[in-house]
C-alpha cells in the first residue's frame, strides 16, 4: 500500500492570511537558484519520483490518471496529479529534481549524477522492513544504494570533496505513514501485540539507528517531514460510516511526530554538526482540513480519482473517474494529496515558522 504523507506552502503568517495571501505569493515561484549543491531523498510514496516504475512490485502510479497535471501530462511513477513534495522542495532549493537511483544507466557518469542528488524515495516504503516486504525499497535499503553513491563519490572525489559536498546539500526524510497504517489495520484484527506508544517507539528507536547511518555517509543538513493525519485520508474515513477521520490512526501520527522530534533533537546533542528542520505536517494540514475555504479547498474528505463511496473504494486506476477541480481538492487518491495541496505544504516546510516548523525551517537549514 502506498503511504499518505508520509506523503508528500506558506510562511506561518500566511497561514494565517489564508489562501488569497498564500496565492499572492505564488507557490510555483522558485526561491533562487542553487541554494545547496544537491538533494538526496529518502521516503515512501509522498516522494518517489519513479523507483517503483523499475520494480516488480504492484505499487505503482506509471498510469492514468496520474501525471494528468505534469509536465507532458502523462504518468512518471509519482502518486500525484502533477509534482509531489519532493519536486516542489528541488523547486525552492533552485536544484533539479532528484532522479530515482534506479533509473540511472549503469553507463552513465554516475559521478556527475551523483553529485546533482538522488532520489530513494519509494511507493509503499517503510521503516521497518516487514512494511509492505518485497514490494517496495525499504529505508533500509535506500540507505544501501545510498552508501554505494557515497562510495562513488568518495573513489572519485577524494574523501574530503565529497564531505564537503555533502554536508552542505539536503538530506530530505518522508517516511513512518506506511508503517502506521500496516499498524491500524493489524489493530482492526486485533493482531497486536505492542501498544500504539509501543510501537511508536520502536519506530523511532529504528529510525535513529538509520539517520545515524545516513549521517556516518557524509548528511550533515536533514529536512525531516513528519506525517500528515493519516486518519484522515479517504481511504481510512471510507471505513468510517460516518465518512471522520479514523480517531485511531490521527493519534499514531501524533505520537510519530512528537517521538521523532525528540530524537532529532538527542541526535543534534550526540552530533553537534548535524543540523535539521522538523515540519508537523499533521498540525499544518489539519488546518486545511478544518478551515478548507480558508486555504481554497472545497473537498477534504473525497479523493478526486478513484471509484466508489468518497472514490476511496478503488484507487486511482485507467477505469477510475477523476475530478475537473483538482485545485480545491485536498486528496489525490485515496491516500495521497493533490499537486497543490503538496505545493502548500512544502512552501509552509520551507519558510514557516513555529508550531509548524522547528528548530528552523528549511531555507534556513539550507543557508547554514
Amino acid at each position: 500500500m502506498a503511504s499518505l504523507f508520509s506523503s508528500r506552502g506558506v510562511v506561518s503568517f500566511v497561514l494565517l492570511l489564508g489562501w488569497w495571501g498564500f496565492h499572492l505569493m505564488g507557490y510555483n515561484c522558485c526561491y533562487g537558484e542553487g541554494m545547496v549543491p544537491a538533494m538526496y531523498v529518502f521516503g515512501d510514496s509522498l516522494a518517489d519520483v519513479g523507483n517503483n516504475n523499475h520494480l516488480e512490485t504492484l505499487l505503482k502510479a506509471d498510469f492514468p490518471h496520474n501525471g494528468i497535471d505534469y509536465p507532458g501530462h502523462k504518468a512518471t511513477g509519482r502518486f500525484s496529479n502533477g509534482k509531489n513534495s519532493a519536486d516542489f522542495l528541488a523547486e525552492k532549493l533552485g536544484v533539479p529534481s532528484s532522479p530515482p537511483y534506479l533509473s540511472i544507466p549503469s553507463n552513465s557518469n554516475k559521478t556527475d549524477v551523483f553529485m546533482n542528488g538522488v532520489s530513494f524515495a519509494s511507493g509503499g516504503a517503510g521503516i521497518l522492513d516487514s512494511t509492505n516486504s518485497g514490494q517496495c525499497l525499504t529505508l533500509n535499503k535506500q540507505i544501501d544504494y545510498y552508501s554505494t553513491v557515497y562510495g562513488t563519490l568518495v573513489q572519485q572525489l577524494g574523501s574530503a570533496q565529497a564531505q564537503e559536498h555533502l554536508s552542505k546539500s539536503i538530506f530530505a526524510v518522508i517516511i513512518g505513514s506506511n508503517d502506521m497504517l500496516n499498524y491500524v489495520k493489524s489493530s482492526s484484527s486485533k493482531n497486536l501485540k505492542s501498544t500504539p506508544q509501543q510501537f511508536v517507539d520502536s519506530l523511532i528507536s529504528s529510525l535513529q539507528g538509520q539517520l545515524k547511518r545516513i549521517y556516518n555517509l557524509g548528511a550533515r543538513k536533514f529536512a525531516f517531514i513528519g506525517t500528515g493525519p493519516i486518519g484522515c485520508c479517504p481511504s481510512l474515513r471510507h471505513q468510517n460510516k460516518t465518512g471522520d477521520c479514523n480517531v485511531e490512526a490521527n493519534y499514531l501520527s501524533v505520537l510519530y511526530n512528537k517521538g521523532a522530534t525528540s530524537m532529532l533533537q538527542e541526535l543534534k546533542s550526540q552530533l553537534g554538526d548535524m543540523s535539521y528542520s522538523f515540519f508537523d505536517t499533521s498540525s499544518a494540514l489539519l488546518l486545511y482540513i478544518q478551515k478548507p475555504a480558508s486555504y481554497g479547498f472545497a473537498e477534504v474528505k473525497a479523493a478526486c480519482c478513484g471509484l466508489g463511496d468518497l472514490n476511496a473504494k478503488i484507487a486511482c486506476i485507467p477505469i477510475s473517474t477523476y475530478c475537473s477541480n483538482r485545485k480545491d481538492h485536498i486528496f489525490w487518491d485515496f491516500y495521497h494529496p493533490t499537486e497543490t495541496t503538496a505545493g502548500m505544504l512544502v512552501n509552509t516546510a520551507f519558510d514557516g515558522a513555529q508550531p509548524f516548523v522547528y528548530p528552523m525551517n528549511i531555507r534556513q537549514l539550507s543557508a547554514l
